[in-house]
């Protein structure tokens, strides 16, 4: 498979601009080489109501999180909740990288979104992100009306390690009884990070000639844990390994197909229909892990993105 034309010519941009890859900048540096690339790369602005940043208890301190309002005045119910999580390998990623995303959900969708500033590696590793997603959604259960909002329709969402916390949040409110997730959305997710997984397409699309290669994935996994031998097999790090995965919520998932993470997402989506779960697969061939993110410059990009609001709006009021 080649890149599509579009994304061969935003491989060849990067290229061209001569920027080390990720993995050897310094955190720091690397943080503002990810916002700098979702800035220059992003679409148009989305007009929503209003937004207002907030701070939330969370299990070790406050969460930030970014709240959007749509623009039209409902005249029925209180419109569902969108809990988006971020992506940028666990560390990198932040509110600010995806509010594009998120007011392009809200405004599209018709939701209420949520986005979660959850706690980032190396300064917290596992599970300190995906503990701090949790108790965003408990508190979007408990204080949803308050905000104007249906706290018995809460959808999730993610892209690469957001997707990964969307998942398993699915997963773990079976054992913590709740709250209850009624939709998933999940964009490009890295779902086996155990010591060891092999899937075929990140042998043969992790070199690096596709924006994510496997020394990112290491570099990532090296700043996420801290005994990865151990916490890598933790469902809550690896949804793949979970055995059993009826009674979960209906889902999208999400592939690039140039992305290590392909395969995946795929089985994962094979694993849910197997398992009695309502699920979509969309494979976006051609294009690269991130694409959502560079929806100023990739049709598949705004395809993307027009596709989860989508799914997300039809879901949460079918």
């Amino acid at each position: 498979m080649r890149p599509d034309p579009q994304t061969q010519a935003l491989l060849d941009h990067m290229a061209a601009a001569g920027a080390p890859p990720l993995c050897e900048l310094p955190v720091a540096a690397a943080r503002a080489a990810l916002q700098e690339l979702s800035r220059a790369m992003d679409m148009a602005r989305s007009d929503v109501g209003k937004t207002e940043d907030r701070d939330i208890p969370g299990p070790n301190g406050a969460v930030p999180i970014r709240i959007y309002w749509p623009a039209a005045k409902s005249t029925g119910a209180a419109p569902p909740i969108l809990l988006l999580f971020h992506g940028g390998g666990y560390a990198l990623g932040g509110i600010d990288t995806h509010d594009n995303m998120a007011r392009y959900y809200c405004t599209h969708a018709g939701v209420v979104v949520i986005n979660v500033d959850y706690r980032r590696s190396p300064e917290n590793k596992f599970p300190a992100g995906i503990e701090d997603c949790y108790a965003v959604l408990q508190w979007a259960a408990a204080h949803g009306g308050e905000i104007g909002a249906n706290p018995a329709r809460i959808a999730v969402t993610g892209d690469s390690a957001g997707g990964t916390f969307s998942a398993a949040l699915c997963q773990a409110v079976k054992t913590r009884n709740g709250p209850p997730i009624a939709f998933q959305a999940l964009v490009y997710p890295a779902l086996d990070l155990s010591v060891g997984a092999s899937y075929p397409s990140r042998s043969a699309l992790g070199g690096g000639e596709y924006f994510l290669s496997l020394k990112d994935i290491a570099w990532i996994s090296e700043m996420y844990f801290t005994d990865q031998a151990r916490e890598g097999s933790n469902p809550l790090a690896s949804p793949m390994l979970t055995a059993d995965l009826r009674g979960l919520p209906p889902a999208l998932v999400i592939t690039a197909g140039l992305d290590p993470m392909l395969d995946e997402g795929r089985v994962y989506h094979e694993r849910l229909v197997a398992a009695g779960v309502t699920s979509e697969y969309r494979c976006f061939d051609g294009t690269i892990h991130g694409f959502l993110s560079f929806a100023g410059a990739l049709d598949a990009g705004r395809e993307g993105l027009a596709l989860v609001a989508d799914r997300v709006g039809k879901a949460q009021r079918g």
